[in-house]
């Protein structure tokens, strides 16, 4: 085990010193390394571009190059998520429609708001069944706020298996005037200075005011940092068809993030650099903290989730499926502050509401011209990183090219939009969830929780480092943002 220099600078106060989680007894012994990462891009197709791109605000991470050239430790050369090769077509096909239909339209999340234990780490309080108002604020009184936002590209679409929302919570301090008495009206206010404040990309100039409003007003407001004690909340669930949303009642995982440290500019950009380090030596990336009050990040973020059990109940993610989580948030060169969702959110008050695809259009990628999708799909050369995705191949490549003006349609002023876009077919959509039951009801998470439907044949198993003959061919960009247009 070795130990995480980055994560040794701010380990908070608040929480008992302890030296990084090792990984010795991983199955993995670099879950942070997702299955993605092994894609076979046979010097033509590159997924890699959307998380691995240039330096951008204070991202200082500038991981395009991996594009060029496998770079993986020793470690991590050989691809852990067994999962991907495992045939699941008798499986899924021993599960009936009706049988999955019911276990996706189960509630398993009130009974762990209803009766998780007090602990160190977070209490889930999110009651879903009291629903959101106009604004998009929980009506149960707990302060979470909803985000709409422009899935980011791959296995986040729902033709890929997966329906999710995400929650924002600003201290209270954010939502009380001068004075401490509660105010919807400064709230809202600081809720538009943080989206000022993260999602203008590093291509605009903004004016941003020096403090947060109200109780807050001794706060300062910093670009691409989120204030200390954010937090977000994010459910993924399976693919209900038959819901407006396409979101399932049942939940696949609970997943849970605080800010407890606020590192300046400086401290930030030794972490990178600690990063960039501990890569050249080949240390595998370890982190401060356990599965009961989650692992911390380089940059002050603590992460924490839930997952279903056997028996489809929401049970504590272990150490190494908690570590899973943390190659995405602070590993790559894409993100705002560790995130994904809040710096894609439609812009204004249309933001700020439940999650659905329904209306939304394929908006460009900042310093872009067309669709995000459209890129994206032109790039990975499927639907899916795997480009194992057959239902996304036939839609829209046709005889193996994008047909770009089918997938236009969703662009904006099509007369098409992302759900019609990205929703899978009613056979896809329970297969897919078919499959993960099968996950489920092994409970080897840590062999991998990706969804397909059959052995996808461009996934490498051992890695040579060396080049991955995309520059040779022009695909190389180091043109990715979270940020859109």
């Amino acid at each position: 085990m070795r130990h995480t220099l980055a994560g040794l600078l701010l380990w908070p106060l608040c929480l008992p010193a302890q030296q990084p989680v090792g990984t010795e007894d991983f199955h993995n012994p670099e879950p942070t390394i997702p299955a993605q990462c092994y894609t076979a891009t046979d010097g033509l197709h590159n997924p890699c571009w959307a998380c691995h791109t240039s330096r951008n605000g204070l991202n200082h991470k500038g991981d395009w190059v991996l594009q060029r050239a496998y770079a993986f430790s020793p470690a991590g050369s050989h691809n852990h998520w067994d999962n991907l090769f495992r045939d699941l077509r008798n499986a899924i096909a021993a599960i009936s429609d009706e049988e999955i239909i019911s276990w996706i339209r189960q509630d398993n999340y009130t009974h762990l708001l209803r009766n998780s234990s007090p602990g160190p780490g977070y209490r889930p309080d999110l009651d879903f069944s009291k629903g959101f108002d106009e604004d998009g604020f929980a009506r149960d009184g707990s302060g979470w706020r909803a985000l709409r936002y422009q899935p980011f590209p791959g296995v986040f679409w729902p033709t890929n298996g997966n329906t999710d929302d995400v929650f924002i919570r600003l201290p209270a301090l954010f939502g009380q005037d001068e004075k401490g008495r509660a105010s919807r009206a400064v709230l809202k206010r600081n809720y538009a200075i943080l989206e000022q404040a993260m999602n203008v990309p590093d291509t605009r100039e903004v004016a941003l005011p020096a403090y947060y409003e109200g109780a807050a007003r001794n706060i300062p407001v910093h670009r691409w940092r989120y204030p200390l004690g954010t937090e977000f909340l994010h459910s993924v669930r399976y693919i209900d068809v038959d819901a407006q949303d396409l979101r399932s009642a049942r939940l696949k995982e609970l997943r849970y993030s605080r800010k407890l440290q606020n590192p300046d500019t400086t401290q930030i950009a030794i972490a990178y650099q600690h990063d960039r380090e501990e890569k050249i030596l080949g240390w595998v990336p370890a982190f401060h903290g356990d599965a009961e009050r989650g692992l911390m990040n380089a940059f002050g973020w603590v992460y924490q989730g839930w997952i279903e059990d056997k028996a489809g109940a929401l049970r504590p993610q272990t150490r190494e499926e908690t570590t899973w989580c943390m190659g995405c948030h602070g590993g790559i060169g894409v993100t705002v502050d560790s995130s994904f969702a809040f710096p894609r959110k439609l812009p204004g008050d249309a933001g700020f509401a439940l999650q659905t695809l329904r209306g939304q259009q394929d908006r460009p990628q900042a310093g872009h011209r067309q669709g995000e999708v459209l890129t994206w799909l032109e790039r990975a050369g499927g639907g899916d990183e795997f480009r194992s995705n057959t239902e996304m191949l036939e839609r829209f490549f046709i005889g193996g090219r994008l047909n770009r003006a089918a997938v236009r349609r969703a662009a904006i002023g099509g007369d098409r939009d992302l759900h019609w876009l990205l929703a899978p077919s009613r056979e896809r959509a329970i297969a897919l969830n078919k499959a993960y039951l099968v996950l489920v009801r092994a409970q080897r998470f840590e062999k991998g929780r990706d969804v397909v439907l059959s052995p996808p044949r461009h996934v490498h198993r051992e890695i040579r480092n060396g080049d991955t003959g995309l520059a040779a061919n022009g695909r190389v960009y180091s043109d990715g943002r979270l940020w859109l247009e």
